[in-house]
């Protein structure tokens, strides 16, 4: 149905993200909030995740097109923490 979008003034707390995964194959592993690894999953052409609590992390296991979309705004040194998934969690 057609439609359109209104003012609306959000207040975005955590940002989430989209991966839509148009060729190519990729693992996204999955942590929760404590930095610990929950489980792991293979994303390829055609498959859209959404990210939206926890951590993850991404390896491209062969040459991928991956479309990011993110809601903002978004500042990328305030919105993240990385952490290193093999010395297990940490507190910043």
């Amino acid at each position: 149905m057609p439609h359109r979008h209104l003012a609306n003034l959000r207040n975005v707390e955590m940002t989430q993200e989209t991966l839509f995964i148009r060729s190519g194959k990729v693992r996204v592993d999955f942590y929760s909030n404590a930095q610990n690894y929950v489980k792991s999953a293979i994303l390829t052409s055609g498959d859209v995740i959404l990210l939206s609590a926890g951590g993850h992390g991404l390896e491209i296991l062969e040459p991928s097109e991956i479309i990011e979309v993110k809601q903002g705004p978004y500042d990328a040194d305030k919105d993240k923490v990385r952490f290193d998934p093999h010395t297990g969690p940490f507190i910043l």
